[in-house]
């Protein structure tokens, strides 16, 4: 892709392509990729959490291979060190000096997978990482690329072995997306493909590059919010606070993340406007993560997907706009 500005009436199309490719690979699961894509788009990391085997990390390679990013993959354990994420000083004892050996998280789209398998210590060294986009090793600053992504995966916490994420490293995703199992006419076509290709990978053709994607994701920052649309986002984060099945609610980097997402959302949607229903899509997979619920309620059904859904069927929606104001 050029250099020149490019328009938000352009991101829909660039998006089919993306996904087009990406679901060669990945069978039945479009929806979830589009959100998955949107959250890039956002400018964010997103966690992918669902149960093993249901094509997680083959998305996040996938993706990396269409939006023609650096990818980097790195396995955590419960003995992986935050040096093994950052990189290290090594001495070369030729110049008698210490030379700075960049880690995986060094990468266009770094996937962390099965982040839940490793202890807090670990998983908090990816923080400055994602939100700064940097990271500090012996006192000294190292940008990483532009862009940087992070998608990890996680098990459910009820496997053994597993540590939850803190919440301050859950808020710094700006969504949590599950996969879900397939049909059982997409789980004959995984089959029916792997047989017909006769060899295990997929070949993903590059969409677009590094400074491509920047520039879509330049494009996605002219999409228009109304004033109304905002604030129903800012009305659904506070309801998210009072209601009677949480302990903590939302935060404000909800209610943003809400907005970019439902912007990003907009774009792939082939707008340049954000309606309501925009929102509504992106607001599980923006707000769940981010909610906790009362203790005394850990044994029943509520979670922050219900709480999430109750304060969407309460808050008042704001008037469909037709284009923007």
């Amino acid at each position: 892709m050029t250099e020149a500005p490019v328009h938000p009436s352009a991101v829909a199309p660039f998006a089919e392509r993306v996904l087009d490719e990406v679901g060669r690979a990945v069978v039945g699961k479009r929806e979830a990729l589009t959100l998955v894509l949107a959250g890039v788009l956002a400018k964010g990391h997103v966690l992918l959490e669902d149960f093993p085997g249901l094509g997680k990390t083959l998305a996040a390679r996938s993706l990396a291979g269409a939006l023609g990013l650096q990818f980097a993959r790195a396995q955590f354990t419960p003995d992986l060190l935050p040096a093994d994420l950052t990189g290290s000083y090594v001495y070369d004892q030729r110049r008698a000096e210490f030379d700075f050996r960049p880690g995986p998280v060094f990468a266009g789209l770094l996937l962390a997978d099965e982040i839940n398998r490793t202890p807090p210590k670990t998983q908090a060294a990816l923080l400055e990482a994602m939100q700064e986009g940097q990271v500090t090793v012996e006192g000294q600053t190292h940008r990483l690329p532009s862009p940087f992504h992070v998608l990890a995966t996680a098990n459910p916490v009820e496997y053994e072995g597993t540590y939850p994420l803190p919440e301050a490293q859950l808020d710094r995703f700006l969504l949590r997306v599950g996969f879900g199992y397939p049909s059982a006419g997409e789980e004959y076509d995984v089959l029916r493909r792997r047989l017909d290709r006769q060899r295990e990978e997929v070949d993903i053709a590059q969409v677009t590059d590094a400074a491509g994607l920047a520039a879509v994701q330049a494009a996605v920052e002219r999409v228009s919010v109304d004033e109304s649309v905002a604030r129903y986002c800012v009305d659904l984060v506070a309801a998210t606070r009072v209601h009677a099945d949480v302990l903590t609610g939302a935060s404000p980097r909800g209610s943003l993340g809400l907005v970019l997402t439902a912007r990003a959302w907009a774009a792939i949607r082939g707008r340049d406007f954000v309606v309501p229903e925009d929102v509504k899509v992106v607001a599980r997979a923006v707000l769940s993560h981010r909610i906790t619920v009362k203790p005394e309620l850990w044994m029943t059904q509520a979670s922050g997907a219900r709480v999430v859904d109750s304060v969407l069927g309460t808050v008042a929606t704001p008037r469909t706009l037709e284009s923007p104001r």
